[in-house]
């Protein structure tokens, strides 16, 4: 996996988070929320973008990442940073902030092909389910494609470009054609929602209602659906998602089954949705030519 160490990139990440993080202070001061004084030797913004490049530099070893990069290569942009053992032990704190700043400001719009999927968070071997207690009556065990899983799952909606627009996190055993989850991962999005045969379900006439069409592959059963060519090819292309989800996994690092608490998983995983909305690029379809007809033709002019 490529390593990707990009100080520019790293000054980008701090200054969008200490701009939030200001207008949450001043946000919370207005609303009449008092601020404990902590004499803090590192700040919640440079703590934010060591996470967030963390997930950004493709490293999986954060211990390794920290006590080298940000302590070693680094130094000179964090000079007053803590010891390891002391980062992590505050890095708590930081689960708000990151998932108001991912909620808040990172979050795309929808174009006119969005896709929606889901994918499994494995938090332990299967082996190990009997064992296991730091997800315990939270994690449940669900089914994918590749099989049985204890965990949890991604659900969420992509635009054509590959930009993150909404997502859900439920438990493993939810499964993805859910009627109440989808209402509510869609409840403010307009236009037409692609998806895999799996979305196939009554829902489909409820989201018709406020403006959102779900348009779905057809199962062998069933007689082909009248679609635009627009349509058609957007609905080729629903594997962008796919693509998404294994750069979330891969490069990202939003799964892995050593976590020693909840709120660690929480935090690992909006810090690699955070940093996957800071990439030079993303998965992206190609777009739509429309072919011309023989009455179209004559309809071309040049300028």
């Amino acid at each position: 996996m490529t390593t990707v160490l990009n100080t520019t990139k790293l000054t980008r990440i701090f200054i969008a988070c200490d701009d939030f993080l200001q207008v949450l202070n001043t946000y919370q001061l207005a609303q009449g929320y008092s601020q404990e004084l902590i004499c803090q030797q590192m700040t919640e913004s440079e703590m934010m973008a060591i996470v967030i490049f963390y997930h950004h530099s493709g490293m999986k070893c954060f211990r390794y990442y920290y006590e080298c990069i940000i302590q070693g290569t680094l130094k000179s942009y964090f000079p007053t940073a803590y010891s390891y053992s002391r980062f992590v032990y505050l890095m708590g704190r930081l689960n708000f902030p990151l998932f108001a700043f991912l909620t808040a400001c990172r979050l795309s719009l929808t174009t006119q092909g969005n896709y929606v999927d889901a994918t499994k968070l494995v938090v332990c071997h299967n082996k190990r389910i009997a064992t296991h207690r730091v997800f315990d009556g939270i994690a449940k065990r669900g089914k994918s494609s590749t099989g049985w899983f204890f965990g949890f799952k991604l659900h969420a909606v992509i635009n054509q470009f590959g930009h993150l627009v909404v997502f859900r996190l439920t438990s493993g055993n939810i499964a993805d054609n859910n009627s109440a989850l989808l209402q509510k991962l869609t409840s403010r999005l307009e236009g037409f929602l692609y998806g895999d045969a799996g979305y196939i379900s009554s829902l489909k006439e409820t989201l018709s209602a406020p403006g959102l069409v779900l348009i779905t592959k057809l199962r062998e059963t069933m007689k082909p659906q009248d679609l635009l060519p627009e349509q058609r090819h957007y609905l080729r292309h629903r594997g962008l998602i796919e693509s998404v989800f294994n750069l979330l996994k891969n490069h990202c690092d939003i799964e892995h089954s050593r976590h020693r608490s909840v709120k660690n998983f929480f935090i690992n995983l909006w810090g690699g949705l955070l940093a996957y909305s800071f990439m030079d690029a993303f998965p992206t379809m190609p777009v739509f030519v429309p072919k011309l007809g023989k009455s179209d033709v004559g309809q071309i002019v040049l300028i």
